[in-house]
């Protein structure tokens, strides 16, 4: 992902809500349970862990059983560490008390969920590290793990994560993405591997694609119980070996037996929160909802439709629908290349508004570039007494409406049928078009005749076009 272009916005829950989920994911609730339990006669290990032989009554006390047990009370007691919910008082005799942080989680939200952020990291990092029997293997007689014997990079291991945890973000915020439903793990496996203008991917690009799908399966595993994710693990009889026989029938077509996960709204909101300290812009819907009209214009421009309104609701709901209206087509006003799109959010935002609006259009009938947008609003609401557009006004209001859907969607299909219909309604079109006071005339008439799929009519709005820009002098 680019650290320049924004991201779409994303939708997240309110924080109370948010902390609440944290405080109920199973371990950051263990590790709190853990940081109360310790007292004088906890002890830890060197690197700060639980002595092995307290593990078993550790593990009791959280309740867990199997042979999973002591691993899991390991791990809850290392984020109780990395947290700051527990503090080690004597490294060399390994006593341990409650930490000062531990009361963050009575706290704010926010102290909540930055508790719980520390504890992803640490989940992040766990994730990244490789079966603890294969690095017992790795280590060679100092102690030291041999890497290269693992074939394990780890700083390629945790960029990888990063990247595959980015791109379920940007699957999940997306328009068209899955939204809030689960995302098969080949189809994400493949965003990494498989090249974007590879056809058919080879044998061993599908090889890659398999041995990545089981490092997600492990890593997915482990970050469930942080609250990031929610995993439904591959299915254990593809793993088996190809020449014993399957315990029952399955379906060979069933995409869900290959994994399937999906961001929980905590995750939403911890993956948004490491990408802005990353340095890259991802907007959240609600952002501009205390700016001024220009930054909410500006701002939404580049927000899908439906998010753009979402954006636009919020910041009506906290102003008075008439001199919001007003301030809007105050910041729609402008010659600079993004006012075209700002008129259009200006148009959308208002059409959220009442008729209690109508003085605010009114205000703006005589005013070149905002007149025929309030000719408009006023129409298709019924009122009376709206004075017909000059031809000039109409002409002008065609290349900022076009203008704008440049900018907002580029060459789309949409775009096309609207220059289409502009062509076949008005036979003189670009004899008169090219001569629009409008800054973006040039550009609008060379657009209508790269997307015009007749030649002849396509031709006559390249002409047109080279007017345009003679007359302006550019």
């Amino acid at each position: 992902m680019s650290d320049s272009s924004p991201l779409p916005p994303v939708r997240l829950h309110p924080e109370a809500e948010l902390a609440r989920d944290a405080l109920s994911t199973p371990l950051l609730a263990r590790a709190a349970r853990l940081a109360r339990w310790a007292g004088e006669d906890t002890r830890v290990d060197a690197g700060g862990g639980l002595v092995e032989e307290q593990l078993p009554a550790a593990a009791a006390h959280l309740g867990l059983t199997g042979d999973e047990a002591a691993a899991s009370a390991s791990e809850a007691w290392r984020v109780a560490v990395d947290t700051g919910l527990v503090e080690i008082l004597d490294e060399e005799e390994g006593t341990v008390a409650t930490g000062e942080d531990l009361a963050l989680l009575s706290g704010s939200p926010q102290d909540v969920l930055g508790v719980w952020m520390t504890a992803l990291e640490t989940a992040l990092a766990d994730a990244s590290v490789p079966d603890l029997d294969d690095l017992v293997d790795a280590m060679d007689d100092g102690g030291e793990v041999d890497f290269a014997s693992l074939d394990w990079d780890p700083q390629a291991e945790q960029e990888f994560l990063d990247g595959v945890l980015g791109n379920l973000y940007l699957l999940t915020v997306s328009e068209d993405g899955p939204g809030d439903g689960p995302v098969p793990l080949p189809a994400l496996a493949a965003s990494m591997i498989v090249p974007s203008d590879m056809g058919e991917p080879t044998n061993d690009v599908l090889e890659q694609v398999s041995d990545a799908m089981m490092r997600l399966d492990d890593q997915f595993r482990v970050l469930e119980p942080v609250g990031i994710v929610e995993y439904q693990p591959v299915d254990e009889a593809l793993m088996a070996d190809t020449d014993e026989e399957p315990a029952a029938v399955v379906d060979e077509t069933d995409v869900s037996r290959y994994g399937m996960v999906r961001l929980t709204p905590l995750g939403l909101y911890g993956l948004r929160s490491r990408l802005l300290e990353a340095g890259l812009t991802a907007p959240a819907v609600g952002d501009l909802a205390d700016k001024g009209a220009d930054t909410l214009l500006d701002g939404t421009s580049t927000f899908p439709p439906s998010a753009a309104q979402a954006e636009t609701e919020q910041w009506l709901d906290r102003r008075e629908p008439l001199a919001a209206a007003r301030e809007l087509l105050t910041a729609a006003r402008g010659s600079d290349a993004g006012a075209p799109l700002r008129r259009l959010r200006c148009q959308q935002a208002l059409s959220l508004v009442g008729a209690v609006a109508e003085p605010a259009l009114r205000d703006v009938l005589d005013d070149a570039e905002l007149g025929g947008l309030a000719r408009v609003w006023l129409t298709e609401r019924g009122f009376g007494d709206v004075p017909p557009p000059s031809q000039d006004m109409v002409f002008w209001l065609t290349v900022d409406t076009i203008a704008a859907q440049l900018a907002a969607e580029g060459n789309s299909e949409e775009l096309q049928a609207l220059v289409e219909g502009l062509a076949q309604q008005h036979g003189g079109f670009f004899a008169a078009a090219w001569r629009v006071d409008h800054p973006a005339t040039a550009d609008v008439l060379e657009a209508m005749g790269r997307l015009h799929p007749d030649k002849r009519v396509a031709k006559e709005a390249r002409k047109a076009a080279f007017k345009a820009r003679s007359q302006q002098g550019s």
